[in-house]
């Protein structure tokens, strides 16, 4: 717990600025969004906190459990992490990193407050998930084992799970064609390669199947924007929620696409991991 000056009348957020410069502002209303500032005792999150002269204010600022609490409380949760790697079980709905609609709440700024709070450094980028697929986003925790990390990328298996509408034939296989990507955002998939076009090859095989869905997993072998979307969809098995993609079905309430699994060599030890998500309770069929 760091304790700061008695405060002074006024909100909370300028007082907390002045209070903890030069640190960056980004960090401080992370640190105030993720419930690691309080009050008199009490945990705060409101900006506009307003505050009377003479109340205590402390920022969480120990090696202690809150981190993981925040990371809890925010919906992330810690899959694996050690002195070279930390990965996250994202849920749907949250950004991988910041875009220019939304700078501070994503699984970047959630692990950054969760890291500073332990003063433990910030982490690195490796890779992005859409963000309505849930599961495994790893980070590095520098830019060396990022830069090892994303040099290697192809070598690192990336295996996911969707949940489709109907039944992918065959049951194994493989998709291999051409992406586009048009001016509407939209990917398209050609036989042959176009202007702009990029091939993407996915392995799949079902798991389970039920009477109107059933449950894909799949190995990425390139790695394109929305490839498993629209590999799917050209099976004629869109994923369940995939509306821009053909799914006229949303029985789980999101976009059944799961990160499940990375399985790769460590970029400072050489040992082969495996991290792997639980499939979410929503995307099971039957």
């Amino acid at each position: 717990m760091r304790p700061l000056p008695p405060a002074a009348d006024g909100p909370l957020l300028p007082w907390l600025l002045a209070a903890l410069a030069p640190t960056p502002r980004t960090r401080v209303k992370q640190l105030l969004k993720f419930g690691q500032v309080t009050v008199n005792g009490v945990r705060v999150t409101q900006f506009d906190h307003p505050l009377l002269a003479g109340d205590r204010v402390a920022v969480m600022a120990t090696r202690s459990n809150h981190g993981r609490e925040v990371l809890s409380e925010a919906g992330v949760r810690i899959v694996y992490q050690d002195a070279d790697l930390i990965a996250l079980d994202k849920p749907p709905g949250l950004l991988s990193v910041a875009t220019a609609s939304e700078r501070l709440d994503t699984a970047f700024a959630r692990l950054n407050a969760y890291l500073a709070v332990r003063r433990e450094g910030r982490p690195f980028t490796v890779h992005r998930l859409d963000r309505e697929t849930s599961g495994l986003l790893l980070f590095a925790r520098s830019a060396a084992v990022r830069d090892a990390l994303q040099a290697t990328w192809d070598r690192v298996t990336k295996t996911y799970l969707a949940l489709v509408e109907g039944v992918p034939r065959p049951g194994v296989g493989e998709v291999r064609n051409f992406l586009t990507e048009g001016k509407d955002l939209r990917v398209r998939a050609s036989t042959s390669p176009r202007l702009g076009s990029k091939e993407a090859v996915t392995r799949y095989k079902v798991v389970s199947s039920g009477t109107c869905r059933s449950l894909v997993e799949l190995e990425l072998l390139t790695g394109r924007k929305h490839q498993i979307r629209v590999h799917l969809a050209g099976l004629g098995c869109p994923v369940v929620g995939d509306t821009g993609y053909g799914a006229t079905s949303d029985p789980a309430g999101r976009l059944g696409l799961h990160a499940w699994r990375l399985t790769l060599d460590h970029p400072a030890t050489g040992r082969r991991i495996e991290l792997e998500s639980p499939l979410p309770a929503v995307m099971r069929v039957g």
